[in-house]
């Protein structure tokens, strides 16, 4: 028997998994399980330890009209299934040095569990993760505990300009799709959930033809098989979630700005970017890194930051996901420059798309990410990760083989062409959240300006 403290030295280790043969990808292995999950796995023999993530498609998406219902459930698999409340899981997994972790955003919820593959370690691990799964007790006062946890998180947001702006961003760019709404819910949605709710959504979503398992460790491919049979041989087979509505276009440009009582505004442009597998994601993934996803060295870190000193934290990203997720970009700035800043970085967006990279920033961002990229696989939890997204999205199982491939590939053009198609600054929503100027003062300012 391995003792505890040789279990937690493992586990500490184990973003070391792959350090030996970062320059290698994976080789990842599909099948599906008796009851129709599908799953991905990849062995990684270096440790003695396995990582075992279940993905369902059960992120708020699929919410329906009771919003924070998928959340709400996703949060409460850890709290007591089968014969054991929260306590006795998280001593029976403390005892044998594993983690179980559950998670959910607006696509796909999950659980997950890392173990030693020593004989009573992964038994209990599994045991309990098929437990947790299959088995959920959703006792009434653990769905209270929950309820006002979930109350405190939301009520914590309203005195957050940043979440109070990242919200109503995701609400005016999405409208009336499902991804418009917090995957948390609101406070009103949340306290009327009931404990049949929950236990609805669970026997909906949290079914084998709606699941995707994902394997990672020292173990080979017969033994593989056993754990994603045996982790959901208690789901009903079910049937996948119906296909996600598409996500429109906006039509116009929206700015809406929020009073608050902050030093600082918070300001967010917005609109529909790319889903997974979209033909422009390297393009625009590449494109994005220039722009504003390379941290101090980026465009807009540079126009706003460095030069003219307006924000000391300015960002852009895409957020892919099953159909369109959100282009952002997003800075926080003194409240009396806060038109100032927003129109450099918006003019930023705008020479982009027009000019595109020059050639040095495009070949400094090509070696940023490549030379980066062995280390996103070089532990078997993110490799874990990777196979969720694959299989979830329904990639290429070469992905990881080609990523730096078609990152070397990506041109000026290429990139110049994806953003004048499908970044347009005349239809972005603006959200601005802070200390907001009367019309009397800026005529004042104005009138002052002209004096001098």
């Amino acid at each position: 028997m391995i003792n505890n403290a040789v279990i937690r030295l493992i586990l500490l280790c184990g973003g070391l998994l792959f350090a030996g043969v970062v320059t290698a990808t994976p080789r990842i292995e599909t099948w599906q399980t008796a009851n129709g999950a599908g799953v991905l796995f990849v062995e990684a023999p270096e440790i003695p330890m396995v990582d075992v993530r279940v993905v369902f498609d059960a992120g708020s998406a699929r919410d329906g009209a009771k919003q924070g219902v998928t959340s709400f459930t996703n949060s409460l698999l850890s709290e007591g299934a089968g014969g054991w409340d929260a306590y006795r899981i998280a001593e029976r997994m403390e005892n044998v040095g594993a983690q179980l972790e559950v998670g959910s955003l607006r696509d796909m919820a999950w659980v997950s569990v890392r173990s030693l593959t020593e004989h009573k370690a992964l038994s209990v691990s599994l045991e309990t993760l098929a437990a947790v799964l299959a088995k959920p007790r959703f006792a009434p006062e653990d769905i209270e505990r929950k309820r006002q946890s979930i109350l405190a998180g939301l009520l914590q947001d309203e005195q957050s300009p940043g979440s109070v702006g990242q919200k109503r961003l995701y609400r005016l760019v999405f409208g009336d799709h499902p991804y418009a709404a917090d995957p948390a819910g609101t406070a009103e949605s949340v306290k009327s959930l009931t404990r049949r709710d929950i236990q609805e959504a669970h026997q909906r979503l949290y079914v084998a033809r709606n699941a995707l398992v994902t394997i990672v460790g020292a173990v080979d491919k017969e033994r593989a098989k056993g754990i994603a049979e045996q982790v959901t041989r208690a789901l009903p087979a079910g049937e996948p979630a119906p296909a996600i509505p598409p996500v429109e276009a906006l039509q116009q440009a929206v700015e809406e700005r929020i009073p608050f009582p902050s030093t600082q505004s918070h300001l967010y442009l917005g609109q529909p970017g790319m889903r997974r597998g979209d033909p422009d994601y390297f393009p625009l993934y590449v494109g994005n890194h220039i722009l504003g996803g390379s941290g101090l060295v980026s465009l807009l870190s540079e126009e706003v930051r460095e030069k003219r000193g307006l924000s000391y934290s300015v960002y852009s990203y895409f957020m892919p996901m099953r159909r369109f997720g959100l282009f952002q970009l997003a800075l926080q700035t003194k409240n009396e420059q806060a038109d100032e800043a927003l129109q450099v970085a918006r003019s930023t967006l705008e020479r982009f798309i027009e000019a595109g990279p020059t050639d040095e920033e495009l070949q400094a961002a090509k070696q940023n990410i490549t030379g980066g990229f062995p280390l996103r696989v070089a532990s078997n939890g993110k490799i874990v990760e990777y196979l969720a997204v694959i299989g979830f999205y329904g990639l290429p199982l070469d992905y990881l083989d080609t990523f730096t491939e078609k990152v070397r590939a990506i041109t000026r053009e290429g990139i110049r062409d994806a953003f004048k198609r499908r970044v347009d600054p005349d239809r972005l929503v603006r959200v601005q959240v802070g200390r907001l100027r009367s019309p009397v003062a800026q005529v004042a300012e104005g009138l002052d300006g002209a004096k001098q």
